[in-house]
């Protein structure tokens, strides 16, 4: 069957919608979009974030570099315009997840106001919590096992955020951590905030 003149898409009008979704896995679908610095922690954090959710009975989907720049974004390097397009692509996944239900925890550096912005908008305002990781870059590097920041002061890695290239601190971030703090006390004052956006009414957790 054709769709309607002017509406190309009418399948989004036929498909079940969010809120089926929701009420069947009783909770309320949200993006985490957690920011920082290479190191700061995000990955650690979202991981026990991740475990403390799934143990009260909520659906998530952690995405970061480890599994987003190895699949679907394995074509895209390290230039401004990849680094926008690798964001834009993630947000799009999110937004999909979302969609299904499904509370969405994304770490990635995205180290500027405006890529974050775009990766806003593309998931929508009111369904998108920015968490700030807020690690000093000398603490960083300290935990770099990696060696990515030696490199980068060597010259060896071009345009590595926090040494060659800047990062943008949120304005105004849904949540700020401090990881300085013990990993098991930044997940439970993570945890904390997050519950209440995330629980349906009337659900049992």
């Amino acid at each position: 069957m054709k769709a309607e003149k002017g509406n190309i898409f009418s399948v989004f009008d036929e498909i079940l919608q969010r809120e089926d979704k929701e009420k069947l896995l009783e909770q309320r679908a949200k993006v985490i979009w957690m920011t920082g610095l290479s190191g700061s922690g995000k990955t650690t954090v979202a991981k026990g974030l991740e475990k403390e959710l799934h143990e009260k009975g909520f659906l998530t989907q952690l995405l970061d570099g480890d599994n987003v720049r190895t699949g679907i974004n394995n074509n895209l390097g390290f230039s401004e315009e990849d680094r926008s397009e690798n964001i834009r692509r993630i947000a799009e996944i999110a937004k999909l997840f979302l969609n299904c239900g499904i509370i969405t925890i994304c770490c990635f550096v995205s180290p500027t106001i405006e890529i974050r912005k775009m990766a806003k908008e593309i998931i929508g305002e009111l369904n998108f919590l920015e968490v700030f990781v807020n690690t000093p870059l000398e603490i960083c590097e300290q935990r770099d096992t990696k060696g990515l920041y030696a490199k980068a002061r060597n010259g060896e890695i071009k345009d590595f955020t926090g040494i060659s290239a800047p990062f943008e601190e949120p304005k105004s971030p849904d949540f700020e951590l401090n990881t300085n703090e013990a990993e098991e006390e930044s997940v439970n004052s993570l945890l904390e905030f997050i519950l209440p956006k995330i629980k349906l009414e009337n659900a049992v957790v």
